[in-house]
């Protein structure tokens, strides 16, 4: 998807998401952890989550950035828009960025979506998330 910097664009989407930390640990932690791990976030996500001293602040970071990802296509959980067609990744200079994967593609082509920014922030109890979905103007 191209970046659109610099460039005419619409406005298709925005969302924000705000999540406790320790929420995330918890369901980590569970007995259900595991899989709730492998139902949300894909293998390069954990991955890089867990490549860090402190992996909870990561993960809810994802967590937040692919709930504030859902609120901006404005439908929510669906079929179409779901948890692992989300990816959170990272350039080489550590910006955030989205992969969408196969029906979330889909859908993002559909609707006209050239690229979606996201912001992603954590203290030691919250993280935080901005998705900006854009398209070209005609």
């Amino acid at each position: 998807m191209d970046s659109l910097i610099g460039k005419p664009a619409v406005v298709l989407g925005l969302g924000v998401d705000l999540i406790e930390i320790e929420r995330i640990r918890q369901a980590l932690e569970a007995k259900s952890g595991k899989r709730f791990e492998s139902r949300v976030f894909t293998e390069g996500e954990i991955a890089y989550c867990r490549s860090k001293a402190d992996s909870y602040p990561h993960f809810a970071a994802r967590f937040a950035a692919k709930e504030a990802v859902l609120k901006a296509f404005g439908t929510g959980w669906t079929a179409k828009v779901f948890w692992k067609g989300i990816e959170i990744c990272n350039n080489e200079l550590g910006r955030p960025f989205i992969a969408f994967h196969g029906k979330t593609e889909e859908l993002a082509g559909e609707i006209g979506v050239e690229t979606c920014h996201i912001s992603i922030s954590h203290n030691r109890s919250q993280a935080v998330a901005v998705a900006l979905l854009l398209g070209k103007t005609d």
